[in-house]
């Protein structure tokens, strides 16, 4: 079993370092059998395989049945073996994954807790900086203060009165009797 490579220059080292699996369900493989070359995938290598055992059955070569069979097992077996060891490796991630969403979770929830039990007066507080009136910043109309509003001097026309001493009159118990215009 020889596996094809690659005829870019610049794949040729991409997948041969500590993975000794690598991608085997979709890697080309060459597969010297009985009858010449087959080559394709390891799936398409046992289809092809189990295809030639049926002829040979077909036409009462047990000896040849039996070797196609056992050619196809073989790649049966490499990608049993790679899928098993993706789902491996799956699982790890998954198990990973959620360890690290646990340990966030707890972490939310000791900072959550510290927030909630935290007294306000003794929370770190900003420090301020003294900028001689220059912040940087840029005046809006919302920014400035409000001016006063400005307090008319309205003049009031006197009421006029019908009669002085009807006024009078009117108002006994008041205590202070309203001067009469001149």
């Amino acid at each position: 079993m020889k596996s094809s490579r690659s005829r870019s220059r610049s794949k040729n080292n991409r997948n041969r370092g500590g993975n000794s699996g690598g991608n085997v369900v979709n890697r080309v493989f060459d597969s010297s059998g009985p009858e010449g070359k087959v080559r394709g995938t390891p799936q398409q290598i046992i289809d092809k395989y189990n295809q030639l055992a049926r002829d040979a059955q077909l036409s009462g070569d047990r000896v040849a049945t039996e070797n196609f069979q056992q050619h196809a097992e073989h790649y049966l077996r490499m990608l049993s073996e790679a899928q098993r060891e993706m789902d491996a490796r799956r699982e790890e991630q998954e198990r990973q994954n959620r360890e690290r969403q646990a340990e966030r979770d707890r972490e939310r929830a000791q900072r959550q807790e510290q927030e909630a039990n935290a007294d306000p007066a003794e929370a770190p507080q900003p420090d301020v900086v003294d900028s001689d009136g220059d912040t940087g910043l840029v005046e809006t109309p919302e920014s400035q203060p409000k001016p006063k509003p400005k307090q008319r001097s309205r003049s009031r026309k006197p009421k006029p009165q019908t009669d002085a001493t009807s006024s009078q009159d009117a108002a006994p118990d008041s205590g202070s009797a309203p001067e009469a215009a001149e």
